[in-house]
């Protein structure tokens, strides 16, 4: 059996994953701070009896796009857009520190802010927990402020605000969510501020999303091509065979 089907095969099944990315990252074209999802491979040699002549395509460390989102103007004083490199913490379903850029925020029930998922926002000490009836206001520095009637406002807290680094990189958790490779905390920064009354849109460009998923459809088709061409090879070989034997 001619060895290249194994080749063909690892380069369809790169092709399926980066199609699934490329789908998933145009399904989120229009979710207010989605990150698009990167999809990255490797070429790894085949090593055997003879030259080593063919490779196969591995999955490598998968990563995100740090570029920034269209920042629109909402005029709704609970949206906020993380400004620069800047990300919001939040308390993940499990109870640990994560962070995210979707600055949708509400208030639940409890009088808690919450972001778009229901997710607790975290501030110095904890979740921030509002009073009943307030108007909210929200400093470029992520301090919140309440207000009832006439009474003079009150600071209740502040949004905590993380900026990472080379050293302290951020990867998308599979809740979608962004944590540390090892699962740290981040410190609060001090220089992140945010813009009130405004919300960063995904930074998903649609149209390179789309060529990207024709270009891996065409990709798929060829390597499948190689895969027919791999049977076709082997029955003529053992016809072949057959007729000398």
């Amino acid at each position: 059996m001619d060895r290249m089907i194994y080749t063909a095969m690892t380069g369809a099944n790169a092709a399926q994953y980066r199609q699934q990315v490329l789908a998933n990252n145009l399904a989120n074209v229009s979710t207010p701070g989605f990150r698009a999802e990167l999809s990255t491979f490797r070429a790894v040699p085949v090593r055997g009896d003879g030259a080593s002549t063919r490779v196969f395509a591995l999955e490598a460390t998968a990563g995100h796009s740090n570029a920034p989102g269209a920042v629109v103007s909402t005029g709704r004083n609970l949206d906020v857009a993380a400004q620069g490199s800047a990300y919001f913490a939040v308390q993940g379903l499990d109870g640990t520190e994560a962070y995210t850029r979707a600055g949708s925020l509400q208030v639940n029930p409890d009088g808690t802010l919450v972001n778009p998922d229901g997710l607790p926002m975290l501030g110095d000490g904890g979740p921030i927990v509002l009073q009943e009836g307030a108007r909210v206001d929200i400093a470029s520095d992520g301090t919140v402020s309440t207000r009832v009637g006439e009474e003079p406002p009150q600071i209740v807290g502040r949004i905590k605000m993380v900026v990472p680094d080379a050293d302290n990189p951020l990867r998308r958790s599979p809740d979608g969510l962004f944590r540390t490779p090892q699962g740290d905390t981040l410190p609060a920064s001090d220089t992140a501020r945010l813009q009130d009354g405004a919300l960063e849109g995904s930074n998903v460009n649609p149209m390179e999303a789309m060529i990207g998923m024709i270009a891996v459809g065409r990709q798929f088709e060829v390597q499948m091509r190689m895969l027919q061409n791999g049977e076709a090879n082997d029955k003529t070989a053992s016809q072949l065979l057959s007729m000398n034997g």
